[in-house]
């Protein structure tokens, strides 16, 4: 399967990104090179089912380098939250939707059990074996109408390194019967590992900020997001 050029209905659907961009912010449009990697990916995530570089450098017969398709993710000025933002404003505009449902959501993605590089990467509970693997929590929040469910925004969970090596210290020293007095003092939560709560809330915020027009009808969020996380 080869891909020599954005689809038509990728291409169109960049072109009224740009125009957006420039409407909600002045000098945000993407250059020329940006938007003609853009096409790429999205047209090889379509053909491939898949982000992988390599996977699109090969349907292009080599036209695509590996090199430059990572460079451009990883160095260019691309207005990641705006493309997002304007990405649904497109969406809900295009359904013509004007109200829904939100919910929040999560998903735990597993990766190499060796991996230290990737953003918040952590050691999780795999399901499948039993065991601890390195993985990602990704907190969602979508937009659930009658005729779609459309992702509106996300966020990374961590939990605090520090929070969490004091609680294994802690319940290790509690079994071995030494006093809460004497135990150490339960550190504060350093602001860049926000809770599931505070979480939700920001990504709550940002919506109300960026789809005022929409009205909401309902939160639906599972027993996770209770204040005690």
């Amino acid at each position: 399967m080869l891909m020599n050029a954005p689809a038509t209905f990728i291409q169109s659907y960049i072109d009224d990104l740009n125009d957006a961009l420039n409407q909600l912010k002045p000098g945000a449009a993407l250059t020329r090179i940006q938007a003609a990697w853009l096409g790429t990916c999205l047209t090889g995530i379509l053909l491939m089912n898949s982000v992988c570089w390599a996977k699109f450098e090969r349907a292009s017969l080599g036209d695509c380098k590996v090199a430059a398709l990572s460079w451009v993710f990883r160095k260019a000025s691309i207005p990641w939250d705006w493309l997002l933002r304007v990405s649904v404003v497109l969406i809900l505009k295009r359904y013509g939707i004007t109200e829904g449902v939100l919910a929040f959501d999560e998903s735990d993605r597993a990766r190499s059990k060796s991996t230290k590089r990737i953003y918040k990467v952590y050691k999780q509970k795999h399901k499948g074996s039993g065991g601890y693997v390195n993985g990602q929590t990704i907190v969602l929040l979508l937009l659930v109408t009658s005729s779609i469910t459309v992702p509106v925004g996300f966020f990374f969970y961590m939990p605090d390194p520090a929070l969490k090596q004091w609680d294994k210290e802690d319940k290790g020293l509690k079994k071995s019967g030494i006093a809460k007095k004497d135990r150490p003092i339960k550190p504060e939560r350093d602001s860049a590992y926000p809770t599931k709560t505070e979480i939700a809330l920001g990504l709550l915020k940002e919506f109300k900020v960026a789809h005022s027009l929409i009205k909401i009808k309902g939160v639906l969020a599972d027993a996770l997001y209770g204040r005690s996380r």
